[in-house]
């Protein structure tokens, strides 16, 4: 009998083909050898039919017809990978197989994509094994073959992985429907578009509402400026800035006048202070000196959506780009897996982190620090920190270098090389100590009012040295001479400094800054944040809206259905005119879709399945429940002509030579209330 191992792609079974010595003419579909045999999938090969299928009076679209919801769901092969299928089914069926080792990627949608194959093909009577596993070099293979546990153990994260696909299947086809039946001709006839389909998904509107509201927010924001009194002291070129605070027992503490406690809202305020502080002597009085040494402690390592958001920064890439090239160093076993949301280590992989480092040695750009780091043997205690921790690992740790594959290091594009690099930096970082500052605070007065000034400087570098790319530009940081610091040293309480001049610095408030693609990854990572309930913030602690796997993907399908623009070169990311009118078309319908804590409770509900710790017919009927209802709550919507004028309330961004919204811009009274009963029905 013949081992059979499936891999998710053609290059990864390629690596587990090399590693178990199995040679042979890939173009078969597959490899074989006299004791095993290698396949793989193509992403994909088997997806979820369309209604159609269930009924052909379900392909018309119909108020009639929805909600619409399979007690029994089907599935297909994909036309496009049939021919993949087949050799995959034919061998997973063959008498000679007798034990599968299931060795797609380690994570929900990889164990989706091969159940599905499984269960299109029959299998029966057979071993199955799951193969889990960090990285694709040799030994982790081995390992992951070594250790694979029978694949029943993995059953309830396969029923998260049938739920997510159901749920999104769920809501894509009803909601959608049931919207575009509503306000498809509404949106049609306004925009003068040929044809109109209002598509939604359970986490694609959501990440739309975000992008939205980000718009909005810097649209209503009214800058205010405000007026800050700054004073030079000092003297022999030896000068600093000590800005004013209204403070406690002084003139101006919590006067009307003040835009906070460090600047006046209108100017003629800030020069009578001005006068009141030029009175008298040219000097202030030291009333305090507080000096104290911050340290800052190296950065948690990589997980996809923190690279995703430095290599959107640093490159100007977007998130899609970042992944694929993370996959290939992957694939090249350059790096360990990238679909992983942790930021840690686990215990196990912490004892063998030797290997990682010192295979570094080979990589000329972090050497001498991989170097350092093998010879003070900061490494053997790195189970004892914070960058170790079992709890906070749920299927993969934290991206880091393998050690390995140096020889494919020239194969890479120059962005790919670059992202090794950052990886390679952050990973090292971790075993250097941390960076300290000096950090002094005085506190001056003059003619009764306080003048703040603060400083801080490097004293020792620790890991800073190791975390400087080497294809950034230098910064030259803020820095004081020798003679200076040596000048701040002496200053004590009761000193007279003099004040060679006070200016007034006229600014103003800043509006929230968009969203860039990789801002928008953590965002999504981090959905918390827009909760305002402590409890339920609390409660989905951790929750995000969509995987590491999957919001790329969510950031590209709202760009091609156009209702986002992506600028490819600064990676900003703004709503589109349709993308608004959707917007707002869900806001009056269905607005639980666009609310943040609603989709992470979801992620966190499959997550629970995912754990155990929700039964998978507890979340099926909360699914059906919330798709039943709101279907039903669109199919009784008779006012959405009205929604025009909201939409006019947008339009003027949009108009050729833009244009200033009204902010007291009103509806019709009969489309207000046609909107009110809309909103009434969506609560």
């Amino acid at each position: 009998m013949k081992n059979l191992y499936i891999a998710e792609k053609p290059s990864v079974a390629r690596q587990f083909a090399d590693v178990l010595g199995v040679k042979g003419n890939a173009g078969n579909g597959y490899l074989e050898s006299d004791t095993a045999v290698v396949t793989w999938c193509v992403g994909h090969l088997v997806t979820m039919s369309y209604p159609e299928v269930y009924d052909p009076n379900l392909k018309k679209w119909s108020l009639s017809t929805i909600p619409f919801i399979p007690t029994e769901y089907k599935y297909e092969v994909l036309p496009d990978t049939k021919k993949q299928f087949n050799i995959v089914a034919g061998l997973l069926t063959r008498d000679d197989i007798g034990c599968i080792y299931v060795a797609t990627d380690s994570g929900r949608e990889g164990e989706y994509i091969y159940r599905l194959v499984d269960s299109m093909a029959h299998v029966t009577g057979k071993e199955k094994r799951r193969v889990w596993i960090d990285s694709q070099t040799e030994e982790e293979i081995l390992r992951g073959i070594r250790e694979a546990k029978p694949l029943s153990e993995y059953d309830s994260l396969s029923d998260a992985a049938y739920l997510r696909a159901q749920e999104d299947y769920l809501m894509g086809i009803n909601f959608s429907r049931a919207l575009s039946l509503k306000f498809s001709n509404v949106v049609q006839r306004y925009l003068g578009m040929d044809r109109c389909v209002i598509a939604v998904g359970r986490v694609m509107t959501c990440v739309l509402g975000i992008i939205v509201k980000r718009e909005r927010e810097i649209r209503e924001f009214v800058k205010t400026p405000f007026y800050r009194l700054v004073a030079n002291v000092g003297e022999e070129g030896q000068t600093f800035d000590a800005e004013w605070k209204a403070v406690k027992g002084t003139k101006y503490f919590e006067s009307p006048l003040l835009y906070k406690e460090n600047g006046f809202k209108e100017r003629p305020a800030a020069e009578q202070l001005l006068a009141e502080l030029k009175a008298g002597e040219p000097e202030a009085v030291v009333q305090a000196v507080e000096r104290k040494k911050e340290k800052k402690q190296p950065p948690m390592l990589y997980n996809l959506a923190e690279l995703q958001n430095d290599c959107s920064s640093l490159f100007k890439i977007s998130p899609s780009d970042t992944l694929k090239i993370v996959q290939e160093l992957y694939e090249k076993k350059l790096v360990t897996y990238p679909r992983t949301d942790a930021r840690v280590l686990s215990t196990a992989v912490a004892k063998e982190i030797g290997r990682n480092i010192s295979g570094l040695k080979n990589f000329q750009p972090v050497a001498e620090f991989a170097q350092g780091a093998m010879e003070s043997g900061t490494y053997k205690g790195i189970a004892k920190t914070k960058y170790v921790n079992d709890k906070q690992i749920t299927d993969h740790y934290a991206i880091i270098p393998t050690g390995q594959g140096f020889g494919a290091l020239r194969s890479l594009a120059p962005t790919a090389l670059k992202v090794y690099e950052i990886i390679c930096r952050r990973f090292l970082s971790i075993f250097y100590p941390a960076a300290e500052y000096q950090k002094i605070a005085m506190t001056l007065s003059k003619n009764g009012e306080k003048l703040f000034a603060n400083f801080k400087y490097l004293i020792n570098d620790g890991y800073l040295k190791v975390a400087a790319n080497s294809f950034s530009k230098k910064k030259d940081d803020v820095k004081y001479s020798p003679e200076f610091i040596a000048r701040l040293a002496k200053i004590k309480k009761g000193d007279k400094l003099s004040v060679q001049g006070i200016d007034i610095k006229e600014g103003e408030t800043s509006p929230p800054k968009r969203y860039n693609s990789g801002s928008l990854i953590l965002t999504m990572e981090n959905a918390g944040q827009f909760i305002e309930d402590e409890a339920l913030r609390e409660q989905i602690k951790g929750a995000g809206i969509g995987t590491s796997a999957t919001r790329d993907g969510i950031i590209t399908k709202l760009e091609k259905n156009k209702y986002i623009s992506l600028n490819k070169k600064t990676q900003i990311v703004t709503p589109t005119f349709l993308g608004e009118i959707i917007y707002d078309i869900v806001y009056y319908s269905i607005n639980g879709l666009l609310r943040a804590d609603l989709t992470a409770s979801w992620e966190k509900g499959l997550e629970g399945v995912a754990e155990g710790q929700i039964s998978k017919q507890e979340y099926t009927d909360k699914m059906t429940t919330f798709v039943t209802k709101y279907t039903n709550l669109v199919k009784q919507i008779q006012n959405q002509n009205g929604i025009t004028g909201v939409f006019d309330k947008t339009k003027v961004f949009y108009a050729k030579g833009g244009g200033a919204q009204k902010k007291d811009a009103k509806l019709p009274p009969e489309q207000a209330q046609g909107l009110r009963r809309m909103q009434i029905l969506s609560d």
